[in-house]
């Protein structure tokens, strides 16, 4: 998967980690990501139960059509399920979207969407983004602002929502490893869960992400 880039007092890479337990295979729909079109409601509310605890993330499409609706996608299939939550840095973001099945990942690889241009709301603390490599290069990796990061706001990160319950839960994720995991992208997205029980050992995981 390519990398997933902001430019921010030089670059830093926002990207995502894996899982470590689940299903022995992926729903077969995330291996075609093209059919996964349907369009997302006005609002909608996604639980994010992890390892630390849950947290709740209210979408607005009309703050981000795109974005909600590949999101949306994501979520009803189960995407986000199992997947580890790799970078987690203080005051700045928490960061996941890469799948715990490399098979998963390769289907995503190219499967972008265009920005979505601002429509006035900040990367404040709370909000919701997708990351991405450059221009139109949104696939599935998403970041949570942890601090007032409204710098971001010229680089394309249009926020999508925000988490509304459950910041505590975020601010507690493990954050031991901070950026060092995020030039490991690709060995990621290649060994899925393997790769981070061998390198990544203590890193929070998302048990399960459902639209309510």
């Amino acid at each position: 998967m390519r990398g997933r880039i902001v430019l921010i007092c030089g670059l830093a890479a926002l990207c995502t980690g894996v899982a470590s337990a689940g299903p022995a295979a992926p729903p077969s729909a995330l291996l075609h990501p093209a059919k996964l079109t349907a369009h997302a409601p006005r609002t909608f509310t996604v639980t994010f139960r992890t390892s630390k605890g849950s947290f709740v993330v209210t979408v607005h499409r009309t703050w981000s059509p795109r974005g909600a609706d590949r999101f949306y996608n994501l979520v009803r299939n189960r995407f986000y399920d199992g997947q580890k939550v790799f970078r987690v840095v203080p005051h700045f973001v928490v960061q996941f979207g890469i799948s715990a099945y490399p098979q998963v990942s390769a289907a995503w690889a190219s499967a972008d969407i265009p920005d979505d241009p601002s429509t006035g709301h900040h990367n404040v603390r709370s909000t919701i983004a997708f990351a991405s490599a450059g221009p139109n290069t949104r696939t599935t990796q998403v970041f949570i602002n942890t601090g007032d990061n409204v710098q971001l706001d010229g680089y394309g990160f249009t926020p999508f929502g925000a988490v509304t319950s459950g910041m505590k839960t975020i601010d507690s994720l493990y954050g031991g490893y901070a950026d060092r995991p995020t030039p490991h992208q690709a060995e990621m997205a290649q060994q899925g869960n393997a790769y981070f029980r061998t390198h990544w050992p203590r890193l929070d995981t998302i048990v399960s992400a459902r639209i309510r």
